[in-house]
């Protein structure tokens, strides 16, 4: 990454595995469904829990309700078709219902998701260092997610670096996914520059990074593998200062 730096106008950044530790979601449902579970799941006695045991009943309901959920939000993603968008609120109603056996009031539940990921989501190393330098400069710093809006908001917002975006883009904004070039061409028309003069930085081969670079912009893999469409690789995240020419940016 030596050498003169192409002159990017705009840096465009994926929330789910590039902002936001996606090992860290994982841990943030659990921890939500286990106060599901909780709240609203009659703890079963010894002599229901099926041969798990007089101490276990409670474990065992958790671990099953993490079961129910990964399936019922897994099988509720596969039904969309192509990249039409799917709100995840909605997928997490139907996995809070199958969980309790019930529906549940959105404003019953939706506080303790919160809550929970709140408490537990965190931002992947180097993320918010290399926001808030890219923010300090003149460069347009935007994201371009598949995230709901609001829950993609609170997530910025959590890792305190909300108000550095100066532009936010997301699935539900456009009504498709990545990689429909209308998600890229709705973030360079937020950040009114060329495809050529920008940058996306993202974490999946084929949503983020070829995606992007069939619509013009310049690539950058964090954990994505190795294709054609990438043009820089970064293991650091703060690496992307070194990209865009903002110099001493490692220690």
């Amino acid at each position: 990454m030596s050498g003169d730096s192409p002159d990017y106008r705009a840096v465009f950044w994926d929330i789910g595995g590039v902002v936001l530790d996606p090992d860290s979601v994982r841990e943030a449902h659990e921890a939500f469904v286990e106060r599901l579970v909780e709240e609203y799941v009659p703890e079963r006695s010894p002599e229901d829990a099926a041969g798990n045991g007089p101490a276990s009943p409670r474990s065992q309901a958790h671990e099953d309700a993490i079961a129910t959920w990964r399936a019922a939000v897994g099988s509720y993603f596969r039904e969309r078709e192509g990249t039409e968008f799917r709100s995840a609120r909605t997928g997490y109603d139907r996995a809070v219902a199958e969980i309790v056996g019930e529906q549940v009031p959105e404003d019953e539940w939706l506080p303790l998701f919160e809550a929970a990921t709140t408490e537990t989501l965190r931002p992947e190393p180097g993320a918010v260092e290399a926001i808030e330098r890219l923010a300090d400069g003149d460069r347009h710093v935007g994201v371009v997610s598949d995230v709901d809006t609001e829950e993609g908001l609170r997530i910025l917002e959590t890792f305190g670096v909300r108000d550095r975006f100066d532009s936010i883009t997301t699935s539900e904004m456009v009504g498709r996914t990545k990689p429909d070039r209308r998600m890229f061409e709705t973030a360079l028309r937020e950040a009114d520059v060329a495809a050529s003069e920008a940058l996306m930085i993202g974490d999946r081969y084929d949503h983020d990074v070829a995606g992007a670079k069939e619509v013009g912009l310049a690539t950058v893999a964090y954990g994505a593998e190795d294709g054609p469409a990438v043009d820089y690789r970064v293991d650091d995240l703060r690496e992307i200062l070194e990209v865009v020419g903002v110099r001493d940016s490692l220690d």
